[in-house]
């Protein structure tokens, strides 16, 4: 059973994140997942925990699959899948974009080519493309910080101590 208070926080937390662009249902999912002891839970689990279908379950963790925070397992000496957080979900997660800022940095290209970079169309492409274009050649620098800082700044925010950039 699910306490009120983490009842609360994953209803919050999966808000946030709707209000990020993450479908409401994976939202919820990936709440709840991450306010679990192990980071995994099963369909069942996640069913129970939500107050919803199965079949509800079904979708949001292909959607969540497919957007690579979380993967799925077979439980040992089961049939039944569970479904577990990377370990580092947020820095894989950013990890992972250098492949979608790419294609974005192309079709931005493209598009600024098509439509001449004199337009207000391909002025408005080519700073959308220049924007990703910086932004992939800054994460992996700024990954590497979060290796270096990590450490400490897990530290920190679990004291309630607010970092600034350095």
């Amino acid at each position: 059973m699910v306490s009120e208070p983490a009842r609360g926080f994953v209803e919050r937390f999966g808000t946030l994140l709707e209000e990020a662009g993450i479908p409401r249902m994976p939202a919820r999912v990936f709440a709840t997942l991450v306010t679990s002891d192990e980071g995994a839970l099963t369909a069942a689990e996640l069913a129970e925990a939500l107050g919803v279908s199965p079949a509800a379950i079904s979708g949001a963790v292909r959607y969540l699959r497919q957007v690579d925070l979380l993967v799925r397992e077979r439980e040992r000496g089961s049939r039944r899948d569970r479904y577990v957080l990377h370990d580092e979900v947020w820095y894989e997660a950013a990890a992972r974009r250098d492949q979608l800022l790419g294609r974005w940095v192309a079709n931005m290209r493209d598009g600024a080519a098509s439509f001449g970079p004199d337009t207000p169309t391909g002025a408005r492409l080519v700073e959308t493309g220049a924007f990703y274009q910086f932004l992939l050649e800054e994460m992996p620098e700024m990954l590497g910080r979060w290796r270096e800082q990590k450490a400490d700044r897990v530290a920190a925010f679990g004291r309630g101590v607010e970092t600034t950039a350095s």
